[in-house]
């Protein structure tokens, strides 16, 4: 187990490395310039180029990217060019925000869809080809939209539920989980019929199998072969679908909390971006890469662990 958590980690350092060389040089060559929007449109040209050297962005991009990097290594991500301010205590302060509204949508989505995919595969008929179909329009779907039309329908005609905000969960975990209701609604959907479509799909294939067949000629009940043994059996695509999920879910955080209004790791990404703030947007990749790492590692230690047969890498 420790082999695989030391491999897996030395895997993740350059591939953190790529993910912000990259976001570093698509943000640096995009539209849009920090200094012009601070200094503002009657700004002569030499407080303009004053301010650019102040702010450092005449550097060549490899110099820019290694006063970022040296820093990052130490534990600085930098300040923000807009506003001036820490970027790590920033981050630290709306990261628990987008790890609420995801973690929650992956949580609900995997339990929900594994249970949906075992009892389609199960009883197949008329709920597995209501997964099927789920499947296919979850997946269609844009987010945007789906956001829109639950904001439209559970907030603003039926009152069941706030349209935006965020309520910390130590001060009401009643209210924290009311405000976050409709966000992770809008993220489950598509991961739920995802994650119920390839349950289903590999539960099929499990209850087609040689050791299935021996199970039910040895007397084994139908609950236990399939809960137990085909369930069991079945985990890879479906803990590979969770972390898929994780994936998607955190990168539709960015568009979700901007239309809920949550004051989260994306609705800053969003607000960085309009402002090409590089060292916010850099600390916000760095970020999402780190959680995708580590939840791919934890998934993988938890399939290790249902199924002992796996060869550690």
């Amino acid at each position: 187990m420790g082999k695989v958590i030391v491999t897996r980690l030395a895997f993740a350092i350059p591939l953190l490395f790529v993910i912000t060389v990259v976001t570093f040089v698509l943000v640096a060559l995009s539209p849009g310039d920090a200094a012009r929007i601070l200094a503002g449109p009657e700004a002569s040209p030499a407080e303009y180029a004053a301010l650019r050297g102040q702010l450092g962005l005449d550097d060549p991009l490899p110099v820019q990217y290694w006063h970022w990097l040296t820093g990052a290594v130490h534990g600085d991500l930098g300040t923000s060019i807009v506003n001036g301010s820490q970027v790590a205590p920033s981050l630290n302060e709306r990261l628990g925000v987008t790890l609420s509204l995801v973690v929650l949508a992956t949580v609900i989505s995997t339990v929900i869809g594994i249970l949906l995919g075992c009892l389609s595969a199960h009883r197949g008929g008329v709920l597995g080809r209501f997964v099927d179909l789920a499947a296919v329009i979850g997946s269609a779907l844009p987010q945007f939209w789906l956001g829109l039309v639950i904001v439209t329908l559970f907030a603003t005609r039926l009152h069941l539920f706030p349209a935006v905000g965020y309520v910390d969960p130590r001060e009401s975990p009643a209210d924290w989980l009311r405000f976050l209701a409709l966000p992770v609604l809008t993220l489950v959907v598509g991961g739920l019929a995802g994650t119920a479509k390839q349950t289903r799909d590999a539960m099929l294939t499990g209850l087609s199998a040689e050791y299935t067949i021996a199970h039910r000629a040895d007397g084994i009940g139908e609950r236990t072969i399939v809960y137990r043994h085909v369930l069991r059996n079945s985990a890879a695509p479906i803990v590979a679908v969770t972390g898929i999920h994780f994936v998607g879910a955190l990168s539709g955080s960015v568009l979700v909390e901007h239309i809920f209004g949550l004051p989260g790791l994306g609705s800053l990404a969003v607000s960085a971006t309009t402002q090409s703030d590089i060292p916010v947007i850099q600390g916000i990749a760095l970020y999402f890469g780190i959680l995708v790492v580590l939840v791919n590692l934890v998934l993988d230690l938890v399939y290790r662990k249902i199924n002992p047969k796996v060869e550690v890498a």
